[in-house]
C-alpha cells in the first residue's frame, strides 16, 4: 500500500508507550502511516500530551476530558478548552462524549462535560471527537444541539454504534471513524452499518493501546496496525487498498484542516 494513511485516533500517552514513541514512529512510517493524532483523556495531563506531538512532526493532539474521567478531572469550562486548544499541534477537541456502558462517571456529569466540549469545538472551530457507547439517544441529542446553533464539525471515533447514531451523525455533518472492532469476527452487524457511510465520510484510527484488528488480535495495539484496518475496509467497499488509503487521507485532512500532514 503506497498510499499514506492516518492514523487518526491513538493514545501514545499511555504508559504502555511510556519510552516506545520513536519505535512506535518508526514502526509506523514503515508500514505506510504518515501521520497520526495523540488523543487527550485529562486535561490535568494534557501537557503530557502536548510534549510528545511536539516531539515529532508527524504527530498531532487534541484537548478534553474522556467520559470515564468526567467525574474526577476538575471543571474545565468552555473559555479554557478554547485557549489550550489555540496551540499549532492541537487540531482536535476531545474525546469526549458519553459512556453509558460502563458509567464510570454520573450521567448528568458526562453530559455536562459533553456540552461544554461541544461548546468549545464551535468556538475554536475544531472538529469534536466523541465517544459514544450505549448512549446513542443522549448523544445524538447533545450534538443536535450544538449543531443547531452552527459551526459544529467532528467524528464519531472508533463507531460501534447503531445505524441510528450513524444516520444522525452523518445528517449533521460529522464523519465516522474505523477501528480495528470492523475487522473482528463477531461484527457482522457493525460492517452492515459501516457499508452505509459514504466513502467521503470516513477516516481510520487504532485506538492503541486498545483494539488491535486481526490479524494482530490479542496484542497490544499501535500506529503502524492501523493498515489492517485500512485494507480489511478497502475490501469491504470493494476498492483497491491504495483507494481507500488516499480517500481517508483526504477526509481526514478536510477534517482535521489544521493539522501539518506530510503525505
Amino acid at each position: 500500500m503506497s498510499a499514506r494513511l492516518i492514523d487518526s485516533h491513538c493514545h501514545l500517552d499511555f504508559p504502555d508507550f511510556q519510552g516506545q514513541v520513536p519505535e512506535v514512529l518508526a514502526r509506523a512510517e514503515a508500514n505506510g502511516v504518515a501521520h497520526l493524532v495523540t488523543i487527550c483523556t485529562k486535561v490535568t495531563e494534557f501537557d503530557k500530551v502536548l510534549a510528545i506531538a511536539e516531539s515529532d512532526p508527524r504527530i498531532s493532539c487534541s484537548v478534553g476530558i474522556h467520559p470515564h474521567e468526567a467525574a474526577e478531572e476538575p471543571a474545565v469550562d468552555t473559555e479554557r478548552l478554547v485557549e489550550l486548544a489555540q496551540h499549532p499541534k492541537v487540531v482536535g477537541i476531545g474525546e469526549a462524549g458519553l459512556d453509558y456502558y460502563y458509567d464510570k462517571s454520573p450521567r448528568e456529569r458526562q453530559r455536562q462535560v459533553f456540552a461544554t466540549h461541544i461548546e468549545a469545538a464551535r468556538r475554536s472551530g475544531l472538529p469534536l471527537i466523541v465517544h459514544s457507547r450505549d448512549a446513542d439517544d443522549d448523544t445524538i441529542e447533545e450534538l443536535k444541539i450544538g449543531a443547531g446553533k452552527g459551526g459544529l464539525t467532528g467524528v464519531i471515533h472508533c463507531f460501534t454504534s447503531t445505524q441510528k447514531l450513524a444516520d444522525a451523525a452523518l445528517e449533521i455533518g460529522f464523519y465516522i471513524s474505523l477501528s480495528g472492532i470492523v475487522t473482528f469476527k463477531n461484527a457482522e452487524e457493525l460492517r452492515a452499518v459501516i457499508k452505509t457511510v459514504p466513502l467521503d465520510r470516513l477516516l481510520v484510527e487504532t485506538d492503541s493501546p486498545y483494539l488491535a484488528p486481526v490479524p494482530k488480535r490479542g496484542k497490544k495495539n499501535e500506529p503502524s496496525y492501523v493498515k489492517h484496518t485500512a485494507e480489511f475496509a478497502a475490501q469491504l467497499f470493494g476498492m483497491s487498498g491504495e483507494a481507500f488509503a488516499a480517500k481517508t487521507t483526504e477526509n481526514f485532512k478536510r477534517l482535521f484542516s489544521k493539522a501539518q500532514v506530510q503525505a
